[in-house]
């Protein structure tokens, strides 16, 4: 029966309010992530940007509540949210993660030496005892990081390939960002765990997270079911090229997918625990990995501090020559955002700016996708390329007459009037052929062609270009005669 006593209704009407308050509260959070939104920012930004694909995946404490994907693969083949790409330096959330399993076992502890538990990490430098799992994780280890390196099949051989390397600080002294101490780490895991470090991760955090899509490789471009060339971008459109080979393990080695990233994101939003309930890392050791670390500045262990972007995230960028990618947790709203993109683009970072708009989203505001930078600087390239091909081309035209005015000159004269020219025909040759070998690494000359095409392209038309002029100018040369040294050139009669 109704009761009739307003005091009374008045209470009741108060405590449904109070009992229905959190589920309204959860609906309207879940209301304020405007997906439509965020599909038209990813479709947008790409279409502006000339991405040929990207895949998103968005997590709210502790679940996925949205992916999406643009683009296509082999031609005609729709990217999903199962798309495998490679995530590139976000691995590194995962190599210190799994060094974390193994403190939480107890089976080594962060400010161990590393050759404790290591002993074949031998560095050309007496500090190499000093060197301890965390300074490894924090980038503090002192360790450099080399652009070319030897070649490697195996992270064994890889961390052997240290040996002549020499620290560049004090161990804890400095933050310096080097492959070189996730390359270490991931053997560290290898030597502790007696598995192979592929193996690990399959079975301590890809399976109980239930990341079936994802693997771990030794070196990059190593076969993936399902994995595609990627591509570099230049001019605003995206060359497929193959990957670079080079050893990516414990450094850059995981390919992934967007719906395998958001439940990596989602455990740690809920604090080292998977989806099924089973905790893979204790909740102290996830805080830790977060944490600013001593002479880290604004890196953890495995992940770093945005300090320049609103509202302040953690999180890692990732890219190898032809993938890249970024992940980003939130803690002020308890989201997080994972972009893969197919393509690399050497002079912008484009998951990040596509991570920044999705939070934006989820933070109630309209991202705009503004200029296309990247497309802009290739295109000023582009300019200045056809400006020294056209310079150029005059130049052949013109080197009678160049040799002509020149034609009393001594050869050693002569010769070093055409020395701006052999200059950069030197420069091209070493780019293109004599940096692919140093260190007997295993760069080709495609592989600097797409460290930035446009720039390439430039040095490429330069060099090419200053050859056709010297040839030019030297076959006209003896093609004239030159008058013997010490004798006026005779008056014509």
């Amino acid at each position: 029966m109704p009761t009739k006593n307003p005091l009374l209704t008045f209470l009741l009407a108060c405590v449904v309010s109070v009992m229905l308050w959190p589920t309204g509260a959860a609906a309207a959070s879940e209301q304020r992530l405007d997906r439509e939104a965020i599909d038209g920012w990813v479709r947008d930004y790409a279409g502006r940007h000339g991405l040929p694909a990207a895949a998103v995946a968005v997590v709210k404490d502790g679940q996925t509540v949205h992916t999406t994907a643009v683009g296509t693969i082999r031609g005609t083949e729709a990217v999903t949210d199962r798309t495998p790409m490679a995530i590139g330096s976000v691995s590194k959330t995962m190599t210190a993660f799994a060094v974390l399993q193994l403190v939480d076992r107890g089976e080594l502890a962060l400010d161990d030496p590393v050759r404790t538990h290591l002993p074949e990490f031998a560095v050309d430098d007496a500090r190499v005892g000093d060197v301890t799992v965390r300074h490894l994780l924090s980038h503090t280890s002192g360790l450099p990081n080399p652009v070319l390196v030897p070649p490697a099949g195996s992270l064994e051989q890889a961390v052997a390939n240290i040996g002549e390397t020499t620290l560049a600080s004090d161990p804890g002294a400095a933050y310096a960002y080097s492959n070189l101490n996730y390359w270490t780490a991931a053997r560290l895991v290898e030597v502790v765990s007696g598995r192979t470090f592929a193996e690990y991760l399959e079975a301590h955090v890809f399976q109980p997270l239930g990341m079936t899509d994802t693997h771990a490789v030794v070196r990059s471009g190593a076969a993936v079911a399902g994995m595609e060339d990627g591509h570099v971008t230049a001019y605003g459109l995206a060359l497929p090229l193959r990957e670079m080979a080079a050893v990516v393990g414990g450094s850059g080695g995981v390919v992934s997918t967007a719906r395998d990233m958001g439940r990596w994101l989602g455990m740690y939003q809920r604090g080292g625990v998977a989806e099924d309930g089973s905790r893979l890392l204790s909740e102290q050791l996830v805080e830790e990995s977060l944490r600013r670390q001593p002479g880290a500045r604004t890196y953890g262990l495995g992940w770093q501090h945005t300090s320049t972007a609103d509202p302040a995230r953690v999180g890692h960028d990732g890219s190898l020559t032809r993938y890249s990618a970024r992940a980003d947790l939130v803690a002020s709203s308890g989201y997080g955002v994972v972009v893969l993109l197919n393509s690399y683009t050497p002079t912008y970072q484009h998951p990040f700016s596509l991570s920044t708009g999705v939070i934006e989203v989820t933070e109630g505001s309209a991202p705009t996708v503004g200029a296309p930078v990247a497309t802009l600087i290739d295109a000023a390239v582009g300019v200045l390329t056809v400006g020294a091909l056209g310079l150029l081309v005059l130049g052949v035209r013109r080197s009678r007459a160049w040799t002509e005015k020149r034609r009393g000159h001594p050869t050693w004269r002569f010769a070093l009037r055409l020395l701006p020219q052999l200059l950069v025909v030197t420069a091209v040759a070493g780019v293109y052929f004599v940096l692919p070998r140093v260190n007997a690494n295993e760069a080709t000359p495609v592989d600097a062609f797409g460290l930035w095409p446009a720039a390439m392209t430039l040095l490429l038309v330069a060099g090419t270009g200053s050859t056709c002029l010297v040839l030019a100018r030297v076959w006209q040369r003896t093609r004239s005669g030159r008058p013997p040294r010490g004798r006026p050139t005779p008056a014509p009669s």
